[in-house]
């Protein structure tokens, strides 16, 4: 029985990258043997069990078959008989097939370090076409190691391609897919992930909202970009070095998908595309089964992004109509979600990279305002229901028009 650190905590260690987790493989061990030792089997398609006292992951080498359409579609082989090339060989990309024994020694039967040199991201072996997931797992990759300067090999985005054209894409399940997604949007430059997705003409099959935008074009005045689908990954960069919430980039990225249902003869303008927007976020959270936190902020960023771009040109009324509406006194989190989600939105177009925008501490200011406003003397007068709610109101609009003041040089 040998033990041997496996796949990504090797990867990472050979590029001086933070590892994240340790997962093992055992050769020529047995289940039973593996009870006796004291692991926990946690495993139902194939043996894995959690280490006694570290918890870590170690699955018993195994091989994989493919026998039907799906990512349950494999029929697995786990014995003491499987070797630890055999069980590397099953693996997604060369980085990834790389293993260490207890000595340090590196094992790499399939050229993952010169991959990593070249700064590759290669599959291992044709198998690769069998999970469509690892179309998304490539793109996943390429977003986290991209500063580093990786890329994907071209025979893998050959392959990828030919997956899509085959119509393995349209096979993926909706949890698989967000699985890769939600981890994409958490990565250093998640609009890679975007455009590898893209690139293989995976998008317009697993995105198709997004995959719209692209060619829709905008007024130069405003985006120097022009191409929406082009300003959309930009936002999203943007949204990256803003906020590492998910859902936060995730609002970023859909904030404009109404501007792919404006009709050809009305552009490059795109008049009420915010509100047009909320539905293809609806069907595409309802596809993916994405978190409400997630859907909500979309929906709010989509709709009122222009309220905020807006600040100083709107009445204070209408300002605090929007608090109001984006519930920013009761979610103060979502609220500042979302208005980092908009100088997301601004910063998103070329040449303004680093605009300060002071339109998103105004709506600070304003919800700072209202919250700081003593409700006593008002509940103290015993109105209930709507005369309260319009109170509260009126106070508010109260504090406003009194306090909040626009910056001298706007």
């Amino acid at each position: 029985m040998k033990i041997y650190l496996v796949g990504g905590a090797v990867r990472d260690q050979l590029l001086n990258y933070p590892v994240k987790e340790k997962d093992w493989v055992v050769v020529g061990a047995t289940v039973e043997e593996m009870l006796t030792l004291g692991y926990q089997q946690v495993g139902k398609d194939f043996p894995v069990f959690l280490h006694p006292q570290t918890k870590d992951e170690h699955a018993l080498a195994r091989t994989e078959r493919n026998i039907a359409a799906g990512y349950k579609g494999f029929e697995v082989h786990a014995s003491p008989g499987v070797t630890l090339e055999e069980d590397l060989i099953r693996r997604d990309l060369t980085i990834n097939a790389i293993a260490q024994d207890d000595a340090g020694n590196i094992i790499d039967p399939y050229n993952g370090r010169a991959d990593l040199e070249k700064k590759l991201l290669r599959h291992v072996s044709p198998a690769f076409s069998e999970d469509p997931v690892r179309i998304l797992r490539v793109a996943r990759f390429a977003a986290r190691y991209a500063h580093l300067g990786f890329s994907v090999a071209e025979e893998t985005h050959l392959l990828m391609q030919k997956m899509v054209t085959d119509g393995e894409a349209g096979a993926l399940v909706a949890e698989r897919v967000w699985q890769e997604f939600h981890k994409a949007l958490g990565e250093r430059n998640p609009e890679v992930f975007i455009e590898v997705l893209r690139n293989c003409h995976a998008l317009k099959i697993i995105l198709p909202e997004i995959d719209a935008l692209f060619g829709v074009p905008q007024p130069p005045q405003h985006h120097p970009e022009i191409d929406t689908g082009i300003h959309t990954l930009m936002v999203l960069q943007q949204a990256a070095l803003l906020s590492t919430e998910p859902a936060t980039r995730f609002a970023a990225l859909c904030h404009d998908l109404g501007k792919a249902l404006t009709p050809k003869e009305n552009w490059p303008h795109h008049h009420g595309h915010e509100a047009k927007g909320k539905k293809p976020i609806r069907e595409l959270c309802q596809r993916l089964r994405t978190p409400n936190n997630f859907k909500e902020l979309a929906l709010i960023t989509a709709e009122f992004h222009l309220h905020v771009h807006r600040a100083f040109e709107i009445k204070k009324s209408t300002l605090l109509k929007t608090i109001e509406k984006l519930d920013g006194m009761r979610k103060p989190e979502r609220y500042e979600a979302f208005l980092i989600a908009c100088t997301a939105d601004i910063r998103g177009r070329t040449g303004y990279e680093n605009y300060h925008y002071p339109q998103a501490d105004y709506y600070r200011e304003a919800l700072k305002i209202i919250k700081s406003i003593d409700m006593q003397p008002l509940k103290n007068t015993g109105l209930r229901g709507k005369d309260m709610a319009d109170g509260i109101h009126t106070a508010r609009q109260s504090a406003l028009n009194k306090y909040l003041q626009p910056p001298e040089n706007i």
